[in-house]
């Protein structure tokens, strides 16, 4: 703890039916208050519990809070909108986390960082406190998967215990009412380019039954890094699906496509021009989906695509459009030409078809979606 002049410390514990660990931690927390001279407060949010814990918090001194909204988010949303305190810390009320750990957090927020995120898997996770899915399956997945999408170097990117100053929280402007709040806490904190760091911690086996719904909690993460991420959900997958989509398509038309011996042609091709039909369409709400995240704010500049922006104008993308459909017009007159020469006979131009099939129907789409695109893009170009 620094010399400077102590900022008044909010202790932050949403609570579900936590009879068995609410007492221990608030014990905890004011020992640790007495200890290190801190003044503070400790905000209890009942969840909707049906046992004892807002009454136990209430007689150790801790202001209860209720929130009828069922939903972690909306637990820590209800109380960190009425906390008093300059510096904030939450952590579960399931004395998971170790309350004596609350001057390194609060030094830190000292030293003038602004986001202070704990770490159990640089620090001490003691036998029993996770289990083997959890420790070594579950979180290590969704921090790996958030690393990749959000260019984050968070080592532990669920951890409950974190601490950070009341004008950060203002900033981030946080929403989700679910288990999701805590990786929408982390994504706001990089999105508004808060001063942020690490520091690793010991994590304890939790008192009384768990709240967590393993799979349901870990599909509303990835669904709200997928969300916030048009670049994985919607790009991506696009142009593998648009580019090798029209590179089968043409090798097959030519007879070059060869897997297991097996070579793909006509049947083949039908599928291949889907897919490049689909992955074009993807790669169209791609763009679309960035444009508006960048309105909105969900997401940083991306040099690349805002040159794109600054260069990309209705007419361009009107004439870009039409000269893909006037190449697939061109090459399906000239399967209508060999059927006239042909006196309406028998035809065997299925790869020309095609060709032509998608490069007019990219063609409507890019003039189509080049009129979207202009919507999205007027107010930046105000």
């Amino acid at each position: 703890m620094s010399a400077q002049t102590p900022k008044f410390v909010s202790i932050v514990l949403p609570c579900l039916n936590e009879e068995d660990s609410i007492g221990i931690c608030i014990k905890k927390i004011k020992d640790v208050f007495s200890k290190e001279n801190i003044k503070g407060e400790i905000v209890v949010i009942d969840n909707g519990s049906t046992d004892a814990t807002p009454k136990i918090a209430a007689e150790l001194g801790a202001r209860v809070l209720y929130q009828p909204i069922q939903g972690y988010g909306a637990a820590y949303i209800k109380g960190l909108d009425e906390v008093k305190g300059e510096y904030i810390i939450i952590a579960d009320a399931d004395d998971t986390y170790d309350f004596y750990e609350i001057p390194k957090f609060v030094s830190l927020l000292e030293e003038g960082y602004e986001f202070v995120m704990g770490s159990r898997f640089k620090g001490n996770i003691t036998k029993g406190a996770m289990t083997w899915s959890h420790k070594y399956i579950g979180n290590p997945i969704i921090t790996f998967v958030f690393k990749i999408f959000f260019k984050s170097k968070f080592s532990d990117v669920l951890c409950g215990m974190r601490a950070f100053t009341k004008k950060a929280y203002l900033e981030m402007d946080l929403k989700c009412l679910g288990m999701e709040f805590g990786i929408e806490m982390i994504f706001s904190s990089m999105l508004k380019g808060l001063k942020i760091t690490e520091t690793p911690i010991n994590y304890f086996p939790r008192k009384g039954k768990t709240k967590l719904n393993a799979f349901k909690d870990a599909w509303r993460y990835f669904r709200f890094m997928l969300l916030f991420s048009p670049n994985w959900l919607f790009l991506v997958p696009g142009f593998i699906l648009f580019i090798g989509g029209l590179l089968a398509l043409i090798f097959s038309g030519w007879g070059y496509l060869t897997l297991f011996g097996h070579k793909f042609y006509v049947h083949a091709m039908i599928f291949f021009t889907f897919f490049s039909l689909l992955g074009f369409k993807i790669i169209n709400l791609g763009f679309f989906a960035k444009s508006y995240s960048f309105s909105e704010g969900f997401e940083k500049k991306d040099a690349f695509l805002q040159k794109i922006y600054r260069k990309f104008t209705l007419e361009k993308g009107i004439f870009i459009g039409f000269s893909f459909f006037s190449l697939g017009g061109l090459l399906s007159a000239g399967v209508v030409i060999k059927w006239v020469k042909s006196g309406f006979g028998p035809l065997n131009e299925v790869k020309l078809c095609l060709l032509g099939l998608l490069f007019m129907t990219i063609g409507v789409q890019t003039i189509f979606s080049s009129f979207f695109l202009s919507i999205l893009t007027l107010s930046r170009k105000k």
